[in-house]
């Protein structure tokens, strides 16, 4: 069964940055597609970005030129790079496979302030 532990959300400020990171196991991971969702205060948990296996980035158009997923094969390891921050963007943050798997890790909370 996967296991997914995002890390790496805090408060920061419009216009900053915050890398997140998702330890996967349980998976063969380097032979896996994941994906990045994320859910706001009152709202549906939403798909922000996924990455192929073969490291093949796409991410939503709400992100798309502020946010790059990348991955580490070697670490077992996918990774959320969110820069130029905005208040909506406010919300806890997942990592899962593509297509996803039942469980969900508990997520990391990123607050961006105004």
């Amino acid at each position: 069964q996967v296991q997914l532990v995002e890390s790496g959300g805090g408060l920061v400020q419009a216009g900053g940055s915050l890398r997140l990171s998702c330890a996967v196991s349980g998976i063969d991971f380097s032979r896996s597609d994941m994906a990045w969702y994320r859910q706001a205060p009152g709202k549906r948990r939403g798909f922000i970005g996924r990455i192929l296996s073969s490291g093949s980035a796409l991410h939503d158009a709400s992100v798309s030129g502020r946010f790059t997923i990348s991955r580490d094969n070697a670490k077992n390891m996918v990774y959320l790079q969110m820069n130029s921050l905005k208040p909506e963007d406010t919300a806890v943050y997942y990592c899962n496979t593509l297509p996803k798997s039942p469980g969900w890790g508990q997520g990391t909370q990123v607050t961006v302030s105004s």
